[in-house]
């Protein structure tokens, strides 16, 4: 993500939902930034986070430390996010990719899993911000108390 606002949006829904933490590409837009930590209510103060400089290379340690690293994206074998909850990961790293251009065609071929928010209306996708609001809500391994 290349935009301060949804970075910070993020930040804001992971602390929110419970996520324990959240890794951060090189090419990332700074959490620090003040709009981004604006937009966090400061939640980028609350959570666990660590940038994440050799990417897409280090997707591989995740696999070893035993988690299913899964893509917001469309592609080939893509599963709904109600596939996805269904499998019941008990570790799972969710990937989502920058406003515009997506995951990067690099990283999507290192993904366990490629997945899609059903939509209605005729949208066709949402903005980084919101489908991972959306995408933290349905795999949180408990309700928020």
């Amino acid at each position: 993500m290349t935009d301060h606002t949804s970075v910070g949006a993020l930040f804001r829904s992971a602390a929110a939902l419970g996520v324990d933490a959240v890794l951060v590409t090189p090419d990332c837009a700074d959490p620090l930034y003040l709009r981004s930590v604006r937009v966090s209510m400061g939640a980028v103060f609350q959570m666990a986070w660590t940038r994440i400089p050799e990417w897409p290379s280090r997707i591989k340690d995740l696999k070893d430390a035993g988690y299913v690293v899964a893509g917001m994206t469309w592609g080939e074998g893509a599963v709904t996010l109600d596939e996805l909850v269904a499998e019941d990961h008990e570790r799972l790293a969710l990937v989502f990719g920058s406003e515009g251009f997506g995951i990067s065609a690099h990283t999507d071929a290192l993904l366990d899993r490629r997945v899609t928010i059903s939509m209605m209306s005729g949208v066709d996708s949402l903005n980084v911000a919101g489908a991972s609001a959306v995408t933290f809500y349905a795999t949180r391994r408990s309700p928020p108390s």
